[in-house]
């Protein structure tokens, strides 16, 4: 199955990759200070979210899923799970919780679409990297303004390759990229230039059931997990209504939904699936994931 999933910037992109302040007297969830956290840093963590029964049995969900995923019989892999709200209505209904609706509206405003979700899942032992990255610099929308909430579906920590964050990064604006090939020891081959020219990293240890948000120009990336222990968490992506997708790039909102607000005719509303239905998606694959480029059938 075909299937576009990059979006490679050209010389002369016309995006505004400049960070937007939150104002902290908005905030009606969040504290002002955690909104100016948010402001300075690029991130707040971590934040409470689910109760330990709600976890639990999320957890139990995507046990399953990730099950059905990795032993299905194509190239699909433990980070293959992205926008799977398309076919898999409990992911579509966790993606409207309120409580991620009132964080990012704190930090984006009170129109919010999300156009996409991603289960970053390191099961014990990998030995994939998600280098440092800015998640805006290949995003074809404009401007910048979109914060991802990271829900902790497992303990996160530095043992078991927890997302780290190069404070302050994000108000630089498009940092320099470079391209890395997909050679089975990182899930995504863009990678910042001179990461450790941007200071000490924050290890973002979560508990699960807790979330952490984190500007879309925000530097972030995560180890190999040499652990024993699995380490998955949830990215949602939301985005104010007012950004935009560049000209000839409106495929890569496709897989957006209404969540709060007005929201503009540009942004599609996918509906709501019935059931869960993850083989629907057999053969998606791409750098998403670490695949590299379709050497068969699938790609």
């Amino acid at each position: 199955m075909a299937f576009k999933t990059e979006f490679v910037p050209g010389d002369n992109d016309l995006r505004d990759l400049t960070f937007r302040p939150a104002d902290p007297t908005r905030a009606r969830t969040l504290s002002h200070e955690q909104v100016e956290m948010f402001n300075r840093d690029g991130f707040v963590s971590p934040l409470p979210a689910l109760s330990a029964d709600e976890i639990s049995d999320l957890k139990l969900y995507v046990d399953d899923l990730i099950d059905k995923v990795v032993f299905a019989p194509d190239r699909r892999n433990s980070y293959s799970v992205t926008s799977y709200h398309l076919v898999c209505e409990r992911l579509y209904d966790l993606i409207l919780t309120p409580l991620f609706l009132d964080y990012a509206e704190d930090l984006i405003g009170p129109d919010i679409v999300c156009w996409g979700m991603h289960l970053f899942a390191k099961m014990p032992g990998d030995g994939m990297e998600v280098p440092l990255h800015q998640d805006a610099r290949y995003w074809p929308l404009t401007p910048a303004k979109s914060v991802t909430v990271w829900l902790a579906i497992d303990d996160a920590d530095e043992e078991n390759a927890a997302m780290e964050f190069a404070p302050g990064s994000h108000a630089g604006g498009a940092l320099p990229h470079e391209e890395k090939a997909l050679d089975g020891s990182r899930v995504l081959k863009h990678a910042v230039i001179d990461p450790e020219s941007y200071g000490p990293r924050y290890v973002n240890t979560l508990k699960a059931g807790q979330v952490s948000l984190h500007s879309d120009l925000l530097l972030h990336g995560s180890r190999a997990n040499l652990s024993t222990r699995r380490r998955s968490g949830l990215t949602i992506r939301y985005t104010a209504a007012e950004v935009a997708p560049l000209d000839g790039e409106e495929w890569y909102i496709s897989p957006s939904m209404h969540c709060r607000g007005t929201i503009l005719d540009r942004w599609p509303n996918c509906a709501r699936p019935v059931g869960e239905h993850p083989e629907f998606m057999a053969g998606i694959t791409g750098d998403f994931d670490g695949n590299p480029p379709d050497t068969g059938d699938a790609g």
